[in-house]
């Protein structure tokens, strides 16, 4: 399993957050024995003083143990923390970031056109981007890219610079929005994303993109959002 050598996470952290991802599904049960040392350092491509380091930090967090004689032992579980809900109303979507409040860091800010695909809608003159990384207590889970039509962006730029977007958004009047879509694509992380959401190369990641559009169709919105994986759950009804 290829890991990062570009993020500024250390190597035997990655495996061991592999290790939690592997014990979370339940693809190490309880009272699994771990494969032995030079069998996940060949398969990580790495030293057994690395996979011990791993093992070390799991070991204590109370996750697995190491008998003598005996082997590594899965003895924990690992705490479920899926708490960010992929919403599919607009109005739950802009509560859901109200809610949480994220700590934004902004990463860059330019003039740009937008990546618009054709049955998005039309293009808006300019568009302000911003390309922002959102942490719930100190922790990132999502990374975004937002196209914002410049001249909505001009009405209140500090607002737009150090708020979420959406429930801004979702109050204006005008224009107001008249259609909002979204779709979610399951994928892995990338050497940008693994590093900006501090998760090992190639994780999976929840990929959504969502575009905005007024009453004349013109794309007042398009954001780009990668999540970590490990953090969102989808929860949706289905009509009998």
């Amino acid at each position: 399993m290829e890991l990062s050598s570009d993020s500024h996470v250390p190597k035997y952290a990655q495996i061991a957050d592999i290790f939690r991802q592997r014990i979370a599904r339940g693809v190490w049960s309880q009272g699994f024995r771990l494969p032995a040392n030079e069998e996940l350092a060949a398969e990580f491509g790495v030293s057994r003083v690395t996979i011990r380091q791993a093992v070390e930090l799991l070991a204590r967090d109370g996750v697995i143990e190491a008998q003598q004689g005996r082997g590594t032992f899965v003895t924990g579980t690992v705490r479920q923390d899926r708490w960010l809900k992929v919403e599919t109303t607009l109005a739950d979507l802009a509560d859901m970031y109200r809610d949480t409040s994220p700590e934004i860091i902004n990463i860059s800010e330019s003039r740009s056109d937008a990546p618009l695909l054709p049955e998005d809608g039309k293009p808006a003159e300019k568009y302000v981007f911003m390309r922002r990384l959102h942490s719930r207590q100190k922790q990132p889970y999502c990374v975004i890219s937002i196209y914002l039509d410049e001249k909505i962006f001009r009405r209140s730029p500090k607002r737009f610079r150090n708020e979420t977007v959406i429930p801004i958004l979702n109050d204006l009047r005008d224009p107001a929005i008249a259609s909002a879509r979204q779709t979610l694509t399951i994928g892995t992380a990338d050497i940008e994303a693994a590093r900006l959401l501090r998760v090992p190369l190639n994780s999976p990641v929840a990929e959504v993109r969502r575009v905005f559009t007024a009453s004349d169709r013109t794309v007042i919105y398009l954001g780009e959002v990668t999540y970590r994986g490990d953090f969102v759950r989808i929860d949706m009804d289905l009509r009998p």
